[in-house]
């Protein structure tokens, strides 16, 4: 048994990615570094506020680094949600096609 909310790791997960945004600016920088205007060409609809939002919170959360050459990077936390990228399109390819 997992015990509560907080000690399971699906839920814990989850929450980490508990919106679309997520995963897809973590995609475009497990590609490489990028930009903020890049990531923004990257993800097309985004808007800029809720862009700056999204990094901001990844930025605190370990998984995206902000360089000085203004850059922003996958971390080596960030770059092992490439786990679950791998899992999400092998679920679309064999269910939701």
């Amino acid at each position: 048994m997992l015990g509560t909310k907080q000690n399971c790791p699906i839920a814990k997960v989850a929450e980490l990615l508990s919106d679309t945004w997520t995963m897809l600016i973590m995609r475009a920088l497990t590609e490489g570094p990028k930009r903020f205007c890049e990531l923004e060409q990257w993800l097309g609809n985004i808007s800029t506020r809720t862009l700056t939002l999204k990094l901001t919170k990844l930025c605190s959360q370990g998984l995206v680094e902000k360089q000085a050459t203004g850059l922003y990077t996958a971390t080596k936390k960030g770059a092992g949600l490439k786990i679950i990228e791998q899992a999400m399109i092998k679920y679309n390819d064999q269910y939701l096609k």
